[in-house]
């Protein structure tokens, strides 16, 4: 719409400079007028259309002042391009970086949403439905510098204490630009790792579930509070920096499977009472200076026993490589990602005997390849297949002869599906997934994802 306010006020702009050289010219013309009485009823119509000009150029001035402004780093998709376009693979993890702002305070409404189907071949008695998550955001520019950016989640549709669901903020930060190139945030932030975290909206991935290697090595949607910096440079390179809290490992439960479903998942603080004795700091790069390209890193660190009595002092670390091409109508993505945990032998002494020890090392990676089979309008039909490797428990400590738990082998599982555009913020998607060692858990998915 902008564009084409754009041309219309350049080609009304031409027909007023046309009028005004018509009027100048008229005493050179009007030489060869027969009579007075046409001259002065030709200026006259010149004066009437050239003040029609005018007041169509001031109502497209005014039109322009109307329109609502777009604002980056939201933190869901708010209908970009589909994930198989080409723009969405320069874009859509882009979001992190800061742009141009608008004048004056803006508030911007967003949200996004899905609804899943999960149906095991072997164990059809486990199928399930799920209101996996319905999030809405608001953010509220204050000034041309300045906004605020949040995000409440609910999951599973209802919350309560005797119900599966939650309620949790999932962003709540404050960003103020201080240079064209950099901008500050601190609060609550989605942190810059792989290509999912930050980019999670259902529209913005291919497959029904998020991935096992973004959701157990890195855990999905991890967020921290603290202060971070983001750079934004002018030959495609975004640098983002910073201080946050870290993890704590007196929450690791050892009579539980979840911390062998994702290690970082199962004590991570979300900002909920978070202890702080120990702080971590965080880096990432991603350089889009190719269009279509996009080349990034990651590396996390920080203590996590929090200075509490009876726990041995340990490091986490988690560092991931990952890029993104998007040639034609392929979509290609790769990405690895490993952690690790120290001085866990003496964290796990207390727990020998227990189901679930500390691992010292986790890892995964995948590869993915999505190509843009059909399109009509807004429907798009992008066909991908998906080859992920991962291990949460890839190594232990040594604790002694007989103790030392084994490594855990690594899962290997096969997505193939589609995902269907209805609108580039609306999206249907089913698969097939096949796993290597828990072969019961091979399923069918379908879901249903919007954003906006």
């Amino acid at each position: 719409m902008t564009s084409n306010l754009k041309h219309s006020a350049g080609a009304l702009a031409a027909r007023a400079l046309a009028l005004t050289l018509a009027v100048a010219a008229l005493p050179a013309v009007a030489q060869n007028v027969p009579t007075q009485a046409e001259l002065a009823r030709k200026l006259e119509q010149l004066s009437s259309e050239l003040a029609s000009v005018k007041a169509e150029l001031a109502q497209i001035k005014s039109q322009q002042a109307a329109q609502p402004a777009t604002v980056a780093g939201t933190g869901w998709n708010g209908g970009q391009a589909p994930v198989g376009s080409a723009q969405a693979a320069t874009t859509s993890v882009a979001s992190a970086a800061p742009v141009a702002a608008p004048q004056g305070p803006t508030t911007v409404i967003g949200g996004y949403g899905e609804i899943n189907y999960n149906r095991p071949l072997k164990r059809t008695q486990n199928s399930q439905l799920d209101m996996r998550r319905f999030v809405i955001g608001l953010q509220h520019r204050i000034d041309d510098r300045t906004k605020i950016v949040s995000e409440l989640e609910v999951e599973h549709a209802v919350s309560s204490a005797s119900d599966p669901g939650e309620v949790e903020v999932e962003q709540a930060y404050i960003e103020r630009q201080l240079s064209p190139t950099l901008a500050a945030r601190g609060g609550l932030f989605l942190m810059p790792v792989g290509l999912l975290n930050e980019n999670h909206e259902p529209t913005a991935y291919y497959g029904v579930e998020r991935n096992f290697v973004e959701t157990a090595i890195i855990p999905t949607t991890w967020r921290e509070a603290g202060a971070q910096l983001v750079a934004t440079l002018d030959n495609g390179l975004t640098l983002q920096g910073g201080l946050v809290t870290s993890f704590d490992i007196t929450k690791w439960d050892a009579t539980s499977a979840e911390g062998r479903e994702s290690p970082l998942g199962s004590i991570h603080q979300e900002a909920a009472l978070a202890k702080a004795r120990n702080v971590a700091v965080f880096g990432a790069a991603n350089w889009r200076g190719v269009p279509g390209l996009l080349v990034g890193a990651s590396v996390f660190s920080g203590g996590a026993s929090q200075g509490q009595a009876d726990y041995a002092r340990a490091r986490i670390t988690l560092a991931d490589l990952h890029a993104r091409w998007t040639p034609g109508k392929w979509d290609l993505s790769a990405l690895y990602a490993r952690g690790g945990i120290s001085n866990t032998a003496a964290l796990n002494l207390p727990l020998v005997g227990s189901a679930t020890l500390i691992p010292k090392s986790f890892s995964g990676g995948y590869v993915q390849a999505a190509y843009k089979l059909w399109s009509s309008g807004d429907y798009q039909l992008s066909p991908f297949v998906r080859y992920e490797r991962f291990n949460t428990a890839s190594s232990y400590a040594y604790l002694g002869p007989g103790i030392t738990p084994d490594p855990d082998k690594a899962e290997s599982v096969a997505t193939i599906g589609a995902n269907l555009w209805i609108t580039p913020t609306i999206v249907l998607k089913a698969d097939y997934q096949r796993f290597k060692i828990n072969t019961l858990a091979n399923r069918v998915n379908l879901g249903l994802g919007w954003s906006f």
